[in-house]
C-alpha cells in the first residue's frame, strides 16, 4: 500500500521538486499540492493523506495554524514541517501544534524520502543536526518544570525515556540497555501510552519540560 503525501509550500518549484523525488519511489504517491495554509487544510480534509509536508511561511494561513487544524481534524494524518536554521521559534510552535517532526528545507533526496517513511510509520523525526539546540532553547524559555508524572513507568521505561530524550535511536538505546530493538520498541510504546503522548518527538519534549532530562546533559 502506498503512502499518500500532500505537499504544502507557496513555491511551485519547490513543490515540483519534492513531487519528482517522492514519486520516483514505488511506495510514495503525491495526492495533492497546496500553495497556502488554507488550501492545505482543505486538501487534507478532502484527500486524508498519510503525511503532509508543511512549509511554515505561507500566505493566508501559515503552516503552524494549518498544522493545528489538520491534526485536530485528522489525528491519523502526520505533519512533517520543513524549516531552516533561522526559523527555530516557528519549529517550537509547530511541535506544540501537533507536528510529528521537522526536516531542513534543503534536505537531500534520500533524507527526504526517509523522513516521509519514518513519519508515515507513526514515528517522529528529530533532525539530528538541530534537535539538541532546539530543545535546549525550548526548555530555557519555559518556567521551572512541574513534577513529571512518571510514576506509572517501570524503571526500564524510565531509562528508555531518558535515552530517547537524548536523541538516541532504538538501536542505540538497545545497545545501551543490552536488550533487543524489539524490546526497546515495546518500552517506547508503553511510555507513549502511559504518559498519553502522541509520538516520540512529544515524549522528548515532555522529558525536557518536566526536568527528566536537562539541556547539556
Amino acid at each position: 500500500m502506498s503512502t499518500r503525501v500532500l505537499l504544502a509550500d507557496d513555491q511551485q518549484l519547490v513543490r515540483a521538486g519534492f513531487r519528482m523525488i517522492l514519486e520516483a519511489q514505488d511506495d510514495l504517491v503525491v495526492v495533492g499540492e497546496a500553495g497556502d495554509g488554507e488550501e492545505a487544510v482543505a486538501l487534507a480534509r478532502q484527500e486524508r493523506p498519510d503525511v503532509v509536508l508543511m512549509d511554515i511561511r505561507m500566505p493566508r494561513l501559515d503552516g503552524i495554524a494549518a498544522t493545528r487544524a489538520i491534526v485536530a481534524e485528522a489525528p491519523a494524518t502526520r505533519v512533517l514541517v520543513l524549516t531552516t536554521f533561522d526559523l527555530d521559534e516557528y519549529v517550537y510552535a509547530a511541535l506544540e501544534a501537533g507536528a510529528s517532526g521537522f526536516q531542513l528545507k534543503d534536505v537531500g533526496r534520500d533524507d527526504l524520502v526517509a523522513a516521509v517513511r519514518v513519519v508515515a510509520a507513526g514515528e517522529a523525526l528529530l533532525a539530528p543536526t538541530v534537535t539538541r539546540r532546539l530543545l535546549a532553547d525550548f526548555v530555557r524559555s519555559r518556567p521551572a518544570p512541574p513534577p513529571a508524572p512518571t510514576g506509572s513507568l517501570t524503571a526500564r521505561e524510565q531509562e528508555t525515556l531518558e535515552l530517547l530524550a537524548r536523541g538516541m535511536s532504538n538501536a542505540e538505546i538497545a545497545a545501551r540497555l543490552v536488550v533487543s530493538e524489539h524490546t526497546v520498541k515495546t518500552h517506547v510504546g508503553n511510555v507513549l501510552m502511559k504518559l498519553g503522548l502522541r509520538d516520540r518527538i512529544h515524549a522528548v519534549i515532555h522529558a525536557y519540560e518536566h526536568g527528566i532530562v536537562r539541556p547539556g546533559t
